[in-house]
């Protein structure tokens, strides 16, 4: 596997450097009405234990049947992953006790899953590119929830959870920093969401993340892992990997051993915790499970779901470089999101597509991220912001104006007009050369010690070309005002 040169610095140590080593664990609920072996809905925020089976309950004499619905989203995952694909794959039955845990055991998949090895390619940092390669996909069954902050001597288990459908993405430990292992979860969500496989809801927990680290000395081999179970967010996903690593170089500088156990990250105190020793496969007692046939997909199935793929992030990006001109580093923000991709094209279908690039990027996202808002939410639609770059590059209205336009549309709503507006309210450029004169020669004669000064400095046309425009609203013609300054100030 190729990869790009990395940045990850080795982290330093009190006796010398020390490489990090983590792989991910990734647990993504599939986008599907009902559960993987019941007919019983997903639907999240219901009252408790109100989407239960009689099956997701573990009643007598209940068996389970495969939901057809979650094994098609698995085998789209895992083409968008660009991995193997398993025509034979087998339930198997995972043994361990837990009170949200009805059965006593959980229908996973174990030696032969779903999807087999892939890749994703993982942009770290601007030029910089990395292959991460994912070991397997499997599909297996959400356990329930315990509910310990209701009484202060008794927990309570909800079970709406219990038998959701779970893909588990198992990464190869190849990550080898804080910044690529959030780089990585957040590429990975992004292909699924663009699948629409599953919504990446971490808030929900319907995309969370078993982190395994371990420390060694450059080049040795791989250390005794630790598991931090179930992080649901990628900022916490960076701050448990550098708050364990460090952990595990203390103690090992101290004289100490890790000891392969699975922790929980306590964001408040910013600091892991142990919550068991680590489990190994054989632990968990796995074999088939005896209600469920082997898994065998022909041919045509998954070639059925591979032709109506959507196109990607990665196949977005390069072509919008191709298409539309733009930087990788503007093509891989406007590509990380599936809506943000369909908004850019809506802007930029016939107009300058840098522009378009710009406004997107710049004014619209750092408006939604100010106001904390997703961009389905943005009360300026694809067809306004194209309205706005469209009077842009006719010379309409000038970048200062198109601002103030912005802000207007943003605050009026979807159904205003940009257009109508800058009609409305006077707000086009000053294109008339005469007009314009009369501003700059009014300025040039109030201010003679600094037209003397300009041609010495011509650094100073920058304050010239600020009170003209104060002077005319702003609606000046910026090219304009320049080359008439230029031309009165003896500047070259």
């Amino acid at each position: 596997m190729s990869t790009a040169t990395r940045s990850a610095k080795p982290l330093k140590g009190a006796t010398g450097d020390w490489e990090v080593v983590i792989g991910m664990e990734i647990h993504a609920q599939v986008n599907s009405r009902s559960k993987l072996f019941s007919g019983a809905s997903t639907e999240f925020g219901g009252d408790e234990n109100s989407h239960v089976s009689l099956v997701d309950a573990a009643m007598p004499g209940m068996l389970p049947v495969i939901n057809e619905e979650c094994v098609r989203q698995a085998v789209i995952s895992g083409l968008g992953l660009k991995a193997q694909i398993n025509r034979r794959s087998v339930f198997d039955r995972k043994n361990y006790f837990y009170p949200d845990l009805p059965q006593g055991y959980q229908i996973s998949q174990y030696k032969n899953p779903i999807v087999g090895e892939g890749e994703v390619l993982v942009d770290v940092a601007p030029g910089e590119r990395i292959a991460i390669g994912i070991e397997r996909l499997h599909l297996e069954q959400d356990a329930g929830k315990s509910i310990h902050d209701q009484s202060p001597t008794m927990s309570f288990v909800d079970l709406n959870r219990s038998g959701v459908a779970l893909m588990e993405i198992v990464s190869k430990p190849e990550l080898r920093s804080a910044e690529e292992a959030k780089a990585f979860v957040t590429k990975l969500r992004s292909i699924l969401r663009y699948l629409g496989t599953c919504d990446g809801d971490m808030e929900k927990g319907n995309l969370r993340a078993d982190v395994n680290v371990s420390v060694r000395r450059p080049g040795d081999s791989l250390g005794t892992r630790c598991e931090i179970k179930n992080v649901n967010s990628i900022r916490f996903i960076g701050q448990a990997v550098e708050v364990e690593a460090r952990r595990q170089i203390g103690i090992i500088e101290d004289g100490g051993a890790i000891d392969q156990e699975t922790r929980l990250y306590d964001p408040g105190r910013n600091e892991t915790r142990s919550m068991r020793s680590k489990e190994e496969a054989h632990d968990y007692r796995y074999f088939p499970d005896p209600d469920l046939l082997p898994l065998e997909l022909d041919e045509e199935f998954v070639e059925a779901l591979r032709r109506d793929l959507p196109e990607l992030p990665d196949e977005k990006r390069e072509r919008f470089i191709a298409q539309f001109g733009l930087s990788p580093y503007d093509a891989g923000v406007l590509t990380a999101e599936r809506e943000a991709a369909d908004y850019f094209e809506s802007v930029a279908k016939g107009r300058d597509a840098k522009l378009a690039a710009n406004w997107v990027i710049n004014e619209l996202f750092g408006r939604l991220n100010r106001e904390n808002m997703e961009i389905a939410a943005s009360p300026v639609t694809a067809r306004q912001l194209g309205e706005i770059v469209a009077l842009i590059s006719e010379g309409t209205i000038s970048g200062k104006i198109a601002k103030d336009l912005f802000e207007i549309v943003w605050g009026e709503g979807r159904d205003a007009d940009p257009r109508a507006i800058v009609e409305q309210r006077g707000m086009k450029q000053v294109t008339d050369t005469g007009a314009i004169e009369a501003a700059v020669d009014a300025i040039i004669a109030a201010n003679p010690d600094k037209s003397a000064q300009a041609k010495e400095k011509p650094a100073m046309l920058g304050w010239f070309v600020g009170q003209v425009m104060k002077q005319t609203g702003g609606r000046a013609n910026p090219q304009t005002v320049n080359a008439l300054l230029k031309a009165r100030l003896g500047i070259e």
